[in-house]
């Protein structure tokens, strides 16, 4: 029998339990249960939850490689609950843990022409205009309209991964934002004063989920201190970008 279709048996009590919540093994599952599972002792069983199938196909392999035992899954109507024995008295794949830390994001850019150029990361590819337009119509999105993107995508799927991991249902989720450059002219070399940065960025979430409004808040106050995108523009962060002359 392939080891992604084994049932757990019903007698495998966990002795403590991971909620991934909607996390898939490509998207941070992984880096929950390698955490999960050095809090459990060595022969004691984790159960990992997690609302997508996928990881009864990849988690078996995992376990092969950490020589953890895998013993199945079982569905329920909210998830999909995988078990995973602890073997051996070391940390679990600590290496991989160091080397999330130190995983280094990378895209590269290539000027297309005229006033685009195109966006290169992993198996995506993508063209941005110009720095900042105004005008009604463009070929592409600005860039500081991609900042503007990427800040609220991060939260909205941040907020979603959060309350799923706590059992919360998204029905429907909306994030309006808006911001306005401190000096624009700084950028067009036509002024000093200033600079050609976001002064100030607002926006407001709608969301409609099976939860009360105290809860809510709260997840997205969390969702809000935890964002990658929210802590970047909040946060002062080292840059090197040097140049290099090609002849």
């Amino acid at each position: 029998m392939a080891e992604a279709i084994v049932h757990v048996p019903e007698d495998v009590q966990p002795d403590a339990v991971c909620d991934g919540g909607n996390l898939d093994c490509g998207s941070g599952l992984l880096l929950l249960i390698r955490k999960a599972m050095n809090e459990v002792a060595p022969g004691g069983v984790l159960e990992i939850r997690s609302t997508e199938i996928s990881v009864r196909e990849d988690l078996p392999a995992w376990c092969r490689m950490t020589k953890n035992p895998y013993l199945g899954w079982r569905p329920t109507p909210v998830d999909h609950q995988y078990y995973v024995r602890r073997s051996g008295g070391e940390a679990i794949d600590a290496a991989s843990e160091q080397q999330a830390r130190d995983y280094r994001w990378q895209c590269r850019v290539r000027w297309s022409g005229g006033l685009q150029t195109q966006v290169y990361c992993r198996n995506h590819a993508w063209n941005v205009g110009q720095p900042a337009s105004f005008d009604v119509e463009d070929a592409a999105p600005s860039a500081v309209e991609y900042v503007l993107g990427a800040l609220g995508s991060c939260l909205a799927m941040g907020l979603q991964i959060h309350a799923s991991r706590q059992g919360i249902r998204i029905d429907e989720l909306e994030i309006s934002l808006g911001g306005q450059i401190d000096n624009i002219y700084v950028f067009l070399g036509i002024e000093q004063e200033g600079h050609s940065g976001f002064r100030h960025i607002t926006g407001t979430l709608y969301v409609r989920a099976d939860a009360d409004d105290a809860v809510l808040q709260d997840l997205w106050q969390h969702t809000l201190a935890v964002s990658p995108m929210m802590q970047t523009l909040t946060h002062k962060i080292d840059l090197d970008i040097t140049m290099q002359h090609i002849p």
